[in-house]
């Protein structure tokens, strides 16, 4: 079957888009490596830390995410940056974890992590340079004159404010769990609410956007048709980070 071409760059038709073919075009780009860089392995360290202990737990999650690494460089194909990211994460916490003999540091980590994410989201807005818009152009072909229109500055400016703030959320929400609940069910929700955070953060991200972008013209109003349902199935959609 030939593959739908992208639009060009310099093609002014605007396209018309849905919410709808955003979201679900998010969701088959996304979904299948979330689940295998976080959901599952979150699983299985949760299960082996119930069921086993925590050793255990630390060497099945080293252990899936290595696997999935290398099965990957084995058949030749390219290994998803999330997936890479989750190991290199997870070695690193794995290593400072056990040579501090403190599982509270294990789970703190990422605290850290999503504190200094959010404090880069928000020295690029202060630079000139919202995060947000280098990582739009990985997902919709904006043109110079789209950058260059105000009410898509301002629209970067403020989704990269919101990503600042879903990264403080995350970072201060699981500190407060992980020093409120036992560590079972701490590791049992974690994730889950984190998700949630960051689902609310897409939507508004999803909304802001087509609105912008129907506002100034460059998609139409109205449910996508057949082309612009194709062209988003490929990950050509607006603003988005999903972390």
């Amino acid at each position: 079957m030939r593959e739908t071409e992208e639009p060009a760059l310099s093609d002014p038709t605007p396209t018309a888009i849905s919410k709808a073919a955003i979201f679900v075009a998010i969701v088959r780009r996304s979904a299948p490596h979330l689940v295998e860089a976080s959901l599952v392995p979150t699983a299985l360290f949760y299960c082996c830390l119930v069921l086993v202990g925590i050793g255990a737990a630390y060497a099945v999650a080293l252990v899936w995410l290595y696997a999935a690494v290398v099965g990957r460089l084995v058949r030749r194909r390219a290994v998803p940056p999330l997936i890479v990211l989750a190991a290199i994460g997870i070695t690193i916490r794995t290593a400072v974890s056990i040579a501090s003999g403190s599982t509270f540091v294990y789970f703190a980590q990422p605290v850290l992590g999503s504190l200094l994410v959010g404090c880069v989201f928000l020295v690029s807005v202060a630079l000139g340079r919202p995060m947000v818009q280098a990582l739009a152009l990985e997902f919709w072909p904006l043109t110079p004159e789209m950058l260059a229109d105000p009410t898509v500055v301002r629209l970067l400016r403020r989704l990269t404010f919101l990503w600042a703030a879903v990264n403080f959320a995350i970072g201060a929400l699981t500190l407060t769990l992980l020093v409120l609940l036992p560590l079972p069910l701490f590791v049992a929700i974690k994730q889950p609410v984190a998700w949630a955070l960051i689902g609310c953060g897409v939507a508004v991200t999803i909304d802001r956007s087509v609105r912008t972008a129907r506002r100034a013209g460059f998609v139409l109003d109205g449910r996508a048709t057949d082309a612009a349902a194709a062209v988003a199935g490929r990950g050509v959609v607006p603003a988005a980070l999903p972390r």
